[in-house]
């Protein structure tokens, strides 16, 4: 917008004052002949003229003051009217009009061009203000797109990129300056997560329609380097004031991390975290839901895993964990579809079978069975004890047929302990022996030596057999104990000593599961206490000791001392017998002891003396 500016035209004014002047001096030269006062009296009109210019209505009125006074003192002087002065006065009276007329135009005029100017310059600062204005909007509009969390990407109204945040840089694997002018879709593709299709251009979607629009469920971005990324998002026209659409805007975010999290969530609802199983609530719901007449007849089994108690307090429970999923992969294995198998509670499993007949049922319990027997966690066996039921007609109460597997299922369990907790003492024990060997030869003399110290002090033969199994299991507990605390050749530490002082107190509970083993479990539990009271694992004493504990404690320490161990050498005949012999009555009982020495060890020497001589 450019400046008006007057001066730059050919001035008016000066034109004028210049034809004035020069007018009166052309009248003053043609009336030079009529002398000097006629030339006087023509420039007179000069400082008028001169006067209208420079003050306009100010120079008018002196122009008619001095007519007015002209004319008066021509009257005084010259009584009789002359009409060449009453002219003359008449036309020195139109100059001044007419110049001051002239000049008012003039200035009129400037004013206007002054006016208009201010104008202009009034509107430019308007524009100049408007167009800082719009600077400072673009830039935080900038801003605030480039500090969104979310992916922002514009397009114009031909759905080519004109906006791409960092976020959307990102995600895409695209710059802005790569994107700015592609079609939306190169930059943006966008396809189905289940099925792998490509979805409809939201871009396009919003061009057509004119609305605001929103991804599918389950839309995937697949970005330039070919990262997948769960995405949600919404575009949006932009319209004009008349409503017109000029572009469209696009916000999407990464919902990957959301969409596992919601799918765990998911998952902890109805699903057991261990075995991958469905949980109890999950069951209750399918069980309201399946016991309806179609899926007759519906079938229940129930199932528990055996010996569960005793390998976690065993082995722990890691390895407790492990039978259980092997357990549950079997009864996941016989499932079919429509079947659901669920974890009921700790060591227990239920399957609800529609549409299943009682021979079908007894044949998925076998195909289970089959299954868990050739299952193995380390040595230990897969064991489960199953029940089931059917119901087949439509006014059955489905709750007292899951209440009739479950007692199926107990009965099973009772039948079946016995040889399944005898074969987990054997499984736990032939553990041991694959462990530490050396444990397993120890444990086998010192079964020998029980057996020789019974027959020596005349004990029952059901006595002598309880306490050579007592001698064979006396170290079971040690199965948990870290293997590189029963190899240290070093001094043990406080923790090591007090893992290796646990292991009577679990053999004892491993023994105790079984109630044939109940003896053998206390002879066990209380072969390291001491007549003295300083023994382990309760500080019993004297008579509170069973019999049996106190023969083991003379048997394996013998052997001990005799016997390659790693933390002490390897002790003589002599020496051992002088070091039980000096704990007589503290550690050992010293009626053992001495029939140990005399009928057993020294008993062997006199015959082999005999029979040297």
């Amino acid at each position: 917008m450019k400046k008006i500016h007057p001066e730059q035209k050919p001035d008016k004014r000066k034109i004028l004052l210049m034809l004035s002047t020069l007018m009166v001096f052309v009248i003053s030269y043609l009336c030079l002949s009529n002398g000097v006062f006629i030339i006087y009296q023509n420039l007179f009109y000069l400082p008028i003229v001169y006067a209208c210019f420079q003050f306009e209505i100010k120079g008018l009125s002196f122009s008619a003051i001095i007519t007015t006074f002209h004319y008066v003192l021509f009257t005084i002087f010259h009584p009789e009217p002359l009409w060449e002065e009453i002219v003359r006065l008449g036309v020195f009276l139109a100059i001044g009009l007419i110049t001051y007329q002239l000049s008012a135009g003039i200035n009129r005029e400037r004013l206007t061009v002054e006016f208009l100017n201010q104008r202009l310059l009034k509107d430019l600062d308007k524009r100049v203000q408007l167009e800082e204005h719009l600077e400072q909007e673009k830039e935080r509009l900038r801003i605030a797109i480039a500090s969104i969390g979310d992916g922002v990407i514009s397009t114009d109204r031909n759905g080519r990129i004109t906006i791409l945040n960092q976020v959307a840089e990102r995600m895409t694997g695209w710059s802005q300056e790569e994107a700015i002018g592609l079609p939306f879709e190169e930059v943006f593709c966008i396809v189905n997560e289940e099925t792998g299709a490509i979805c409809e251009n939201p871009i396009y979607k919003v061009l057509r329609d004119g609305v605001t629009q929103g991804l599918a469920s389950h839309t995937a971005l697949i970005s330039k380097d070919g990262t997948v990324r769960s995405i949600a998002d919404s575009a949006a026209p932009i319209k004009n004031k008349n409503g017109d659409i000029q572009g469209v805007i696009l916000v999407f975010r990464d919902v990957t991390e959301e969409k596992r999290r919601q799918e765990e969530i998911y998952f902890k609802s109805f699903y057991d975290a261990l075995t991958g199983m469905y949980n109890r609530r999950y069951f209750e719901e399918e069980f309201k839901r399946l016991d309806v007449a179609r899926n007759l007849p519906i079938s229940i089994i129930m199932g528990d895993l055996n010996g569960l108690k005793l390998v976690n307090d065993t082995f722990g429970h890691a390895r407790g964990d492990k039978l259980l999923m092997k357990a549950s992969s079997a009864m996941k294995t016989a499932c079919r579809a429509g079947d659901i198998a669920a974890r009921w509670g700790g060591d227990e499993f239920v399957m609800l079978l529609p549409k299943t007949t009682k021979e079908e049922v007894e044949e998925i319990v076998r195909k289970i069975l089959r299954s868990c027997s050739k299952m193995k966690v380390g040595s230990l066996n897969v064991s489960v004890s199953l029940g089931w039921g059917t119901k087949t007609e439509k006014d059955e109460n489905l709750s007292k047929v899951l209440k009739s597997a479950e007692d199926y299922m107990y009965k099973h369990k009772l039948a079946e302990s016995s040889s399944m907790r005898g074969n987990m003492i054997h499984s736990i024990f032939r553990t041991l022996r694959e462990k530490n060997p050396r444990i397993e030869s120890h444990s086998e003399r010192v079964s020998i030596l029980c057996e020789q110290i019974g027959t020596a002090m005349n004990l029952s033969a059901k006595d002598i057999n309880e306490l050579k199994v007592s001698g064979l299991l006396h170290d079971i507990g040690k199965v948990t104990i870290d293997d590189r605390i029963l190899q240290k050749t070093e001094k043990l530490t406080e923790y090591e000593w007090l893992e290796i002082k646990r292991h009577s107190d679990i053999g004892y509970r491993i023994l105790n599961t079984s109630p044939d083993m109940s003896d053998i479990a206390v002879n066990v539990l209380s072969h390291h206490e001491r007549p003295d009271g300083k023994g382990y694992p309760r500080g019993i004493y004297g008579e509170e000791i069973p019999l049996a504990s106190k023969i083991i404690a003379v048997a394996d320490s013998y052997d001990a001392m005799t016997n390659e161990r790693p933390y002490k050498r390897i002790q003589s005949k002599e020496e051992a017998i002088e070091e039980l012999i000096k704990n007589k009555e503290t550690q050992f009982d010293l009626k053992i002891v001495d029939i140990f020495i005399q009928k057993i060890l020294c008993a062997g020497d006199r015959v082999k003396r005999t029979s040297g001589n």
